[in-house]
């Protein structure tokens, strides 16, 4: 099948495998680039500026690397770069990855029988013409009571060792105690689907 984006480039700004997958199962042709910032750097009080800001400043290193690096054409086609950041936020504390496996067991038993809101934000930036817009998107996770065994074996794993809030909602361990999800599951997952999608219209 042909991409849909035959007529304008796009650069995705993460290397989170979770966005990749959406972006790609969205029909999209990509390249990727990761952006390394020091994310601790960006603090904001609510969630919602938060992810925001986190996507803009991602956006803005990716940037001044394609600056140094390659200039880009001066052509018809657009390029757009997609960012996006996620949060967790559990009882109004704002969670980034956890920093231990400690930190990681703590945050999943607390979700263990409770609920979890989870704030994803994208960013768009046509680099050609110089346009940017940006949204926010909350979804909240309620879960059945998660075994201890399961706990272990996730942080065992890793994986979620890289994820906000050690909330992974696809993972096939954490599946089975979801009990309700209200909002999206690619939203959870590090890119809502409508909300990129609409971003990217605007942007063209």
């Amino acid at each position: 099948m042909a991409p849909k984006n035959l007529s304008f480039k796009i650069i995705l700004g993460s290397s989170s495998m979770a966005r990749r997958k959406i972006l790609a199962d969205m029909g999209y042709e990509f390249t990727v680039m990761g952006a390394d910032i020091d994310e601790k750097s960006i603090r904001k009080d609510n969630a919602e500026e938060l992810v925001v800001a986190l996507a803009e400043a991602k956006a803005d290193a990716i940037m001044s690397r394609l600056k140094t690096t390659d200039h880009l054409e001066e052509n018809t086609h657009s390029t757009l770069l997609i960012t996006a950041d996620t949060v967790a936020v559990y009882e109004g504390i704002i969670r980034e990855k956890p920093s231990s496996k400690e930190e990681a067991r703590q945050f999943i038993k607390s979700y263990s029988g409770g609920q979890a809101t989870v704030v994803g934000s994208v960013v768009v930036t046509n680099l050609t013409k110089g346009i940017r817009k940006g949204a926010w998107e909350r979804s909240e996770v309620y879960f059945h009571d998660i075994p201890d065994e399961i706990i272990d074996s996730l942080i065992e794993e890793g994986i979620i060792l890289n994820v906000a809030g050690g909330l992974m909602l696809e993972h096939p361990l954490t599946l089975p105690f979801v009990d309700t999800l209200i909002g999206t599951a690619d939203s959870v997952m590090g890119l809502p689907r409508s909300l990129t999608e609409k971003l990217i219209e605007e942007t063209l």
